[in-house]
């Protein structure tokens, strides 16, 4: 593995559900300690300054830590543990996963299932299993049991998805892609500005509880104030088969997408056509995704933050976004780097303020 591919399997392997973001904060703050001033808020974002040629303009670079997983909701007096979803779980990829519940004696590891297919009616054989029907199956066979593995009601659970090269060399399978990956982005990004002169301030921010409700981005930017902002976030695809043929479609494998619009935020246009035209002027691929997309980033509470913040995303694109198996193209993240690395030393005083003069 190069220091990519390892940085991604420290990242993407670690856990952190919103709330429970302790591991995985970890890593990226040691990290964070050798390329700048650390701080935090007081939820547990960590925000990393790391001074340019002036003190202004403050340049946020926003990529949140947490993944998607659940918690322990009730244990059945059979043994059977209940759970609740942390984060957006589309129901039909759960059954016959693989968790680990974190307890305080160490990981439990168990399997999400459901009533047999044997055992359902044809009426319920033609819907789709609802994540309330589900548990998580540890062996046990007893409450009793389960309570002597060290399972208590409120232990975070998260899926068990280890981080692999697959075949081609360029694309890798793993869970927690949204967003470590965008945070692999940010920390290589800061690591290269370390001998690149910028002539702004960086504030490299990995943020928590994104999953749930952007909690963390809208209390670390007002830790920071910044003047600009760019989130990095990792994005769905469409370009498997079955998927709509008309239309825009997104690739792996085509380059960071630009937003140009989502329902929680319209980019700052100035800020958006900085980035496409660096990219273009430097020959570097990406793609646009102007449709109406579900969901939110961190960019809905940072541009809203005071009088408003100019606010671009950068995703990465993943095939199978929120599941335990993403897959992801190195390209894809190298142009981001190459991309975010240019846009950068273009962010001086008379272009951010040009980002807001109407």
């Amino acid at each position: 593995m190069d220091e990519v591919e390892t940085l991604l399997k420290e990242l993407t392997e670690a856990s952190g559900i919103p709330g429970y973001e302790t591991e995985v904060r970890r890593l990226i703050q040691n990290r964070f300690r050798q390329l700048g001033e650390v701080s935090h808020d007081r939820l547990g974002s960590v925000i990393c300054r790391k001074c340019g040629e002036a003190s202004e303009p403050k340049v946020m670079l926003a990529a949140h830590m947490d993944e998607i997983g659940f918690m322990v909701s009730h244990i059945t007096k059979d043994g059977f543990i209940r759970f609740a979803a942390l984060g957006g779980w589309w129901d039909h990829v759960l059954l016959a996963q693989r968790v680990a519940i974190k307890t305080t004696r160490g990981d439990v590891i168990g399997t999400i299932g459901a009533k047999p297919p044997h055992l359902l009616s044809d009426e319920e054989r033609a819907k789709m299993v609802d994540k309330k029907n589900m548990y998580i199956d540890i062996g046990a066979t007893s409450s009793d049991e389960v309570e002597q593995a060290g399972v208590r009601v409120a232990d975070p659970i998260v899926p068990v998805s280890v981080f692999t090269i697959l075949a081609s060399g360029k694309t890798y399978l793993s869970k927690a892609f949204d967003d470590r990956a965008g945070c692999a982005v940010v920390l290589t990004v800061m690591k290269r500005m370390l001998n690149i002169p910028h002539p702004n301030t960086l504030f490299a921010v990995a943020t928590v509880q994104e999953e749930v409700g952007l909690r963390g981005a809208t209390t670390s930017v007002k830790v920071v104030c910044p003047d600009v902002a760019i989130v990095l976030e990792g994005t769905g695809v469409n370009d498997m088969p079955g998927t709509a043929e008309e239309g825009q479609v997104l690739r792996l494998g085509g380059g960071p997408v630009v937003t140009f619009y989502r329902r929680d935020m319209i980019p700052n246009r100035g800020l958006r056509n900085l980035l496409t035209d660096t990219a273009t002027k430097h020959g570097i691929p990406f793609q646009i995704r102007a449709d109406r997309i579900r969901g939110g980033t961190d960019g809905a509470a940072i541009h809203l933050h005071d009088s408003g913040v100019p606010t671009v995303v950068l995703s990465l694109p993943v095939r199978y976004v929120h599941s335990h198996g993403g897959i992801m193209h190195r390209g894809d993240f190298d142009a981001a780097v190459e991309l975010l690395t240019a846009v950068i030393q273009e962010l001086d005083q008379k272009i951010v303020s040009g980002m807001t003069a109407w």
